[in-house]
Formats: structure tokens, C-alpha cells, sequence
């Protein structure tokens, strides 16, 4: 029994010991100590809220309420983050809380680091499932929360299992309402300029398939937060921006290039003016007020 509990008692006092590094050890040494404690206390309170969210899932599949375990289970991790490491993230713009209400709908976010987990954790709707890679699924404690909590797991290995996947979650979409969250980037950027990689089509060929609007969410950079590549943590609010939905209906697989592109074009002006807004433009040219790119699309009106 003594041993479990000085297992238990071991990472609390690394994390408390790294902070105290952090206060008296000098510029890169004090950096390294104050990102090793937040990564810890990150990892330890992701864990005991999946191990939450495996438990809230049995309870609410139970009593057919099914759709809201990721949602629950996010907020927990969101309070517990911003209650011992203060950072958090926070809708800014005037009819965003409101675009948050579409169900259902295919939700996009441009995904910057490993703390977009958390971005989930604040931002997430209630009846929406993320979409994951398959290998996920077999992780421990995580992995059963996400089999238990509808997500949409993609064998990205092999088109066939993840088109059948997408075609599942188009029909639950419609049987449930269930939204579904898509990185439409599909992988993290680790940005530090207000940019966005290449998108993929998956998200944008479920959004037809489905006839639901797509919902575009916006984080601000926030290499000044986290920056894993520095090793660098600070903690601050991040500001997000949700577009209006951008409407499906009627289109089929022949609109799905220009919807990706208007999509994208769309996130990426607002995402450089969120991250000029909030100090963290990086030099970055403000997106014009209107205008056409090369291929003559009508950008986006700020």
C-alpha cells in the first residue's frame, strides 16, 4: 500500500519542486523548469479526466444522453487547467456563443499544439464528437473514453476504412444530431506566425454528405502561451473567434474544392487579425478589408 501512495505522491512534488526551480533559477533553466511542471500537470489532469469521461460515458450512454460525454468531460479538464495552470481559452467576437449553438454541423479549428486538447476542453459543444486517428483507440484510459464518447476514429492509412467512417458519421448526424469537430489542417503547424497548413477535404466532403453547415473556430496564435519547439510556457487566455456557419446544402462533390477554399481563405484573415488584435500578429500583413485572390473568389468581407 506504501508504495502506491508515494507513487501517487511523486509527480505532485516534481511539479511543485520544478515550479520552485522555475522561481530561482536563471533565464533558459527557470524557462525549461516552468514548461517540464506545466507538462506534467497537463498530462495528470488530461489522464484523471479521461478516466472521468470513461466513467460519465457508461453513466450517460446508460440513460441515453450519450452525446454529451466528450462534452462533459471537456469542461472538466478546462476548469481543472485554468484552476492550476491558468490558461484557458475564450470566445471573443459578438455572435460567436450563438454559432456555437448549430447542431448539427461540421465545426473546423486550425490546430496550432498539443494544447488545442484544451481549446476542446473550452470551446466544445454539447452533442459533438472529435474525429480521431485509429491508433487512439487502443491507448489506455483515453482511448476507452474515446471509444465510449462517439468519436469518429480514421484509419488515415487506408481510404476505404475512412471513408466508411465518414459515412457513419454523416448517418448519425442525421439520426442524432451529432455534430462532429474536424483539424482540418490534420496535423499541429506549431506555428509561430498567424498561418494555416494545406486542408484536407474530409471534413469538407462529410459537410455535403451530411447537408450541415460548416462552423469555422478560430484560435488566436498563442506561440507566446505555449511554444513546444522553445520549450516555452506562459500562462495567458486565449482568444477564439467562431465564424458564422457557412451553409451546405445543396451541393455535392463537385463544390467541394471552392468550399475548402472559401473556408480557408476565411479563417486564415481572421485568425491574422484575432492574432494583431491580441498582440501575437508577428508581423504579419492585416487581411484587406475585401478583395479577390488569384483566382477571383470573393474573399471574405471584415
Amino acid at each position: 500500500m506504501s508504495w502506491l501512495l508515494y507513487t501517487m505522491a511523486a509527480p505532485p512534488i516534481l511539479i511543485v519542486f520544478l515550479r520552485a526551480l522555475s522561481l530561482v533559477l536563471p533565464g533558459k533553466l527557470a524557462q525549461l523548469a516552468s514548461f517540464a511542471a506545466f507538462f506534467i500537470t497537463s498530462m495528470i489532469l488530461m489522464s484523471c479526466s479521461a478516466m472521468y469521461g470513461v466513467f460519465a460515458s457508461i453513466f450517460l450512454r446508460a440513460v441515453g444522453y450519450g452525446g454529451l460525454s466528450q462534452w462533459t468531460t471537456g469542461r472538466s479538464f478546462k476548469w481543472a487547467m485554468w484552476v492550476i495552470t491558468g490558461v484557458t481559452f475564450r470566445v471573443t467576437n459578438s455572435g460567436g456563443e450563438e454559432a456555437l449553438l448549430t447542431r448539427p454541423a461540421v465545426f473546423l479549428g486550425n490546430h496550432q499544439s498539443e494544447l488545442d486538447v484544451l481549446m476542446l476542453g473550452c470551446m466544445f459543444p454539447k452533442y459533438t464528437s472529435v474525429t480521431a486517428k485509429k491508433s487512439l483507440k487502443w491507448a489506455p484510459i483515453l482511448g476507452w473514453f474515446m471509444a465510449l464518447s462517439k468519436t469518429v476514429f480514421i484509419d488515415r492509412a487506408n481510404r476505404a476504412t475512412a471513408r466508411a467512417a465518414f459515412d457513419s458519421a454523416a448517418t448519425t448526424m442525421h439520426t442524432q444530431r451529432q455534430s462532429v469537430f474536424i483539424f482540418p489542417e490534420g496535423t499541429r503547424s506549431y506555428a509561430e506566425q498567424p498561418e494555416l497548413l494545406p486542408f484536407k477535404k474530409g471534413a469538407f466532403h462529410l459537410a455535403i454528405q451530411a447537408g450541415v453547415p460548416i462552423v469555422p473556430m478560430v484560435v488566436a496564435n498563442y506561440a507566446h502561451v505555449l511554444n513546444v519547439k522553445k520549450r516555452e510556457f506562459h500562462p495567458a487566455v486565449v482568444d477564439v473567434s467562431v465564424l458564422p456557419p457557412i451553409p451546405t446544402k445543396g451541393m455535392t462533390a463537385e463544390n467541394v474544392d471552392a468550399l475548402m477554399k472559401k473556408t480557408r481563405d476565411a479563417m486564415l484573415d481572421e485568425l491574422i487579425r484575432l492574432s494583431h488584435v491580441s498582440g501575437q500578429g508577428n508581423g504579419a500583413p492585416l487581411p484587406r478589408a475585401s478583395g479577390r485572390d488569384d483566382q477571383g473568389e470573393l474573399r471574405r468581407r471584415n
